[in-house]
């Protein structure tokens, strides 16, 4: 999995959880302190972001940081 690959799962599990609230893009921003169009590019795999970013989706999600990480890659592409 490369980088974009990584994003772009990362990036799902973020809107899984968005969608599983029935949430739009302005309503977890108004939970958390990350911009709208910000959230809609982080679900698309589309910016690299802080750490800080990814504390702040969880907490407007609801979830532990770790939960957004939950997806499976191939040991070959991050070793």
């Amino acid at each position: 999995m490369d980088k974009l690959e990584f994003r772009i799962a990362f990036g799902k599990r973020v809107e899984m959880f968005r969608k599983k609230l029935n949430l739009s893009y302005r309503e977890l921003a108004q939970k958390c302190d990350v911009d709208h169009s910000n959230i809609s590019k982080i679900e698309k795999g589309e910016v690299d972001f802080r750490i800080s970013t990814l504390q702040e989706l969880a907490k407007g999600l609801d979830v532990h940081p770790q939960e957004l990480f939950d997806f499976k890659l191939k040991k070959e592409n991050y070793l």
